[in-house]
C-alpha cells in the first residue's frame, strides 16, 4: 500500500502503520513527491514484489509504482486468450504496443517469436528488460520507449514490419496508432485488449470501415469482479481482396 504524504511521519504514525502492518501482513511504502521518492516504510517492507504467469513458466518484478493487472487470476486468463487469438509462431516477428512491463511480451517470446514492445513510459520500459533479463528471453524481446499517443508514421516505419500486432492501451484507447495503418504498415492480424469499451468501439470502427479489417471475434474477461467495468478481447484480421 503507497501512501502519499505532505508531510514526514511522526514517531506515532510509522508505530501504528508498523503494527498494522505486522497484524494484516500489509506492506506499506511512502511516496512524499514523484515516482522516484516511493520508499517503504520499514526495512521489513522493503521486500522483492512479483507477479508469475505459471501457464508459461514466468515471473515478473514490479515496484509499488509500476502498473500491474489488478486481478492475478484473471490476467492469467486474458494472457491464454490474447496467445490464442495471437497464434505466435516461431521465427514471426511480432509488436506488443503499450507494452508495460512486458505481461504479453514474454508470452509472446516464449512461442519463439521475435518481439518488440513498444511503452511511453521510460520507467517501465527498465522495469520490461528486467523481467525479460530475469526470465532469459534476451534474444527474443526487445523494447522501444515511444510516446505511442504522438507517434508518427516514419517512427513505426523505422520499428520495421510486424505481420501481427498486440495492443493493450490505457482508457483512451490507440486513436493515433490505427490511424496510421495504411498500404505500408499493414498487419494481418490486430489482437486488441481494452479497459474501455468506448474506445475500444472508436478504434474498432475505424479499423473495420477504414483500414480494412473485420472483426472476426470479441469478448470480455472479468477483470473487475462486482463492478461496472470490464476488460474487452477483440481480434481483427486484415481483408484480402
Amino acid at each position: 500500500l503507497v501512501l502519499r504524504i505532505l508531510e514526514k511521519l511522526d514517531a506515532n504514525d510509522e508505530s501504528l502503520l508498523n503494527a498494522f502492518s505486522s497484524q494484516y501482513s500489509v506492506q506499506f511504502w511512502t511516496q512524499s513527491k514523484g515516482p522516484d521518492t516511493v520508499k517503504p516504510l520499514s526495512e521489513k517492507d522493503n521486500v522483492k514484489l512479483s507477479y508469475a504467469l505459471t501457464e508459461f513458466g514466468l515471473q515478473f518484478s514490479f515496484m509499488p509504482y509500476d502498473f500491474t493487472q489488478i486481478n492475478p487470476f484473471m490476467n492469467q486468463v486474458l494472457v491464454r486468450r490474447a496467445m490464442d487469438l495471437l497464434k505466435p509462431l516461431k521465427g514471426e516477428y511480432i509488436f506488443d504496443f503499450f507494452c508495460g512491463l512486458g505481461n504479453f511480451t514474454l508470452p509472446i517470446a516464449k512461442s519463439g517469436a521475435k518481439v518488440t514492445g513498444i511503452e511511453g513510459s521510460l520507467s517501465l520500459i527498465e522495469r520490461a528488460k528486467q523481467c525479460r533479463d530475469e526470465n532469459h528471453l534476451n534474444n527474443f524481446v526487445e523494447y522501444q520507449c515511444i510516446n505511442l499517443f504522438e507517434i508518427t508514421k516514419d517512427a513505426l516505419l523505422k520499428l520495421g514490419h510486424a505481420d501481427k500486432w498486440l495492443i493493450d492501451p490505457p482508457r483512451d484507447g490507440a486513436f493515433q496508432l490505427v490511424q496510421l495503418i495504411d498500404e505500408e504498415i499493414n498487419p494481418s492480424v490486430i489482437v486488441y485488449v481494452s479497459c474501455n469499451p468506448a474506445t475500444l468501439a472508436r478504434d474498432a470502427q475505424i479499423l473495420v470501415t477504414e483500414k480494412g479489417y473485420k472483426l472476426d471475434k470479441a469478448g470480455i474477461v472479468n477483470m473487475f469482479p462486482h463492478t461496472s467495468h470490464v476488460e474487452s478481447i477483440a481480434l481483427f484480421v486484415k481483408i484480402i481482396p
